[in-house]
């Protein structure tokens, strides 16, 4: 079955590509959002964990809020975060759930994936790993997931239906859905809906 979408969703993915793909080579440069440190700390992460990381770990973070502040994950809880990015969240994921627990970001950008191993390297976890997929399309197997998280990416899928049976597929019975997102509860005229420069403004 066919979901049809108000706009094209691979000229979506590709503009959502191109934004981010330039947080990942660019951290520091000017986006009509926050970024890094300063980023973290206005959404309340803990200041003393961020400040254990690695600059490369934190800088190209994107997020919309902290979707740990729903419920803390538990030790040896299996964790996939939807649309990693550099893999902030990961790090975070990771040392809340600790050497037992397991920690999955999936991202589309190869650029973010690199940046995300890099630093899980350089940080020694081991219970993290980063693969490439679409949130819609999630190489993960069913119902392995404890808990899925994401941070402000489920707003830039198309197709949002699909998104959320995929998490759904992951998440094993009784797991939950820890995430962060920017909604709008208005009605928005489909002329907007099919302009992708306002999804990604």
């Amino acid at each position: 079955m066919t979901t049809e979408t108000a706009v094209d969703p691979v000229a979506l993915r590709e503009e959502v590509k191109n934004k981010y793909r330039e947080v990942a080579c660019n951290p520091h440069g000017e986006y009509h959002f926050h970024t890094g440190r300063r980023l973290a700390q206005r959404l309340g992460y803990d200041a003393a964990v961020v400040a254990g990381m690695p600059d490369e770990a934190v800088e190209s973070f994107a997020g919309v809020a902290n979707p740990f502040a729903l419920q803390a994950l538990a030790p040896g809880e299996k964790v996939v975060d939807v649309g990693s990015g550099a893999g902030f969240d990961c790090f975070i994921a990771a040392q809340q759930v600790g050497p037992r627990g397991r920690v999955v970001g999936i991202d589309m950008l190869d650029a973010m994936l690199e940046k995300a191993q890099a630093s899980a390297a350089r940080m020694g976890l081991t219970n993290v790993e980063f693969r490439a997929g679409l949130v819609e399309e999630m190489p993960v197997e069913d119902a392995w997931a404890d808990v899925v998280i994401s941070n402000g990416v489920i707003n830039l899928c198309a197709d949002k239906k699909k998104a959320f049976e995929e998490i759904w597929r992951v998440l094993r019975p009784g797991g939950r859905l820890q995430f962060a997102d920017i909604a709008n509860g208005k009605p928005v005229p489909e002329a907007a809906i099919r302009n992708i420069d306002l999804w990604t403004a």
